[in-house]
């Protein structure tokens, strides 16, 4: 099981608001620390794919249940 050191609740938030939100987290963490981001916005599935293409940031997981989905990013 993977260590998570922040959690993200961007649930009920829209486009682009759960990747916003998961950018300014990233920019306060340490390298190699974990973000949880949780999200029922379809489109973060998309999003938060093409996001760690382009930063570098290790998308560890993406899963969705329900009807919400729950990403965990390790910063590079």
């Amino acid at each position: 099981m993977t260590h998570i050191d922040i959690y993200l609740d961007a649930s009920g938030l829209d486009c682009p608001l759960p990747l916003l939100k998961a950018k300014q987290a990233l920019n306060r963490m340490a390298s190699g620390q974990v973000l949880q981001v949780l999200a029922t916005d379809v489109g973060s599935w998309r999003d938060f794919e093409v996001f760690a293409t382009q930063s570098g940031h290790a998308l560890l997981l993406s899963e969705e249940q329900d009807a919400s989905y729950r990403y965990l990013f390790q910063k590079k």
